[in-house]
């Protein structure tokens, strides 16, 4: 009894590592020069992701590998699940779009101040998530209001 209650302090420090969560993996697509996309890159890694960053010189060929609408269209490209994350999408909206199998992407078209990695003062902009399903059909996601 003695031996298990001198164990029990390591079993339980090995138990509590397992229980940490495990990082989401993703990838992100940027142009070299682009200063929000290693802001929204932080973004995703503070919200438990792991990201591989994959710096392009051409981003075009990269929206239109992976099917992103031209109007749906912002500066980076993630792809998660074989699906497609455009533009500053917050965490959480990643995490609804892996959660939907009807869809193939979700975006945040342009670049909104506000959205995570376009954050610059106190303005906001107004501004939603669009899903794509299959079929092409898009739909809000999440609607974030402006100030």
């Amino acid at each position: 009894m003695r031996r298990l209650l001198l164990l029990l302090p390591v079993l339980l420090a090995g138990f509590a590592q397992a229980a940490e969560p495990i990082a989401i993996a993703i990838d992100v697509y940027r142009d070299p020069n682009c200063g929000c996309c290693e802001a929204w890159i932080d973004h995703l890694q503070d919200n438990g992701f792991s990201v591989s960053d994959h710096v392009v010189n051409d981003m075009t060929s990269v929206k239109m590998e992976h099917g992103i609408p031209h109007r749906l269209g912002s500066c980076h490209t993630a792809v998660i699940d074989g699906k497609f994350v455009e533009g500053h999408v917050p965490a959480a909206d990643i995490l609804k779009l892996r959660a939907q199998p009807d869809l193939i992407g979700a975006a945040v078209p342009g670049m909104p101040i506000g959205s995570p990695g376009m954050e610059m003062g106190e303005r906001k902009d107004a501004f939603k998530v669009i899903g794509v399903s299959k079929t092409g059909e898009e739909r809000v996601l999440s609607e974030y209001p402006g100030d």
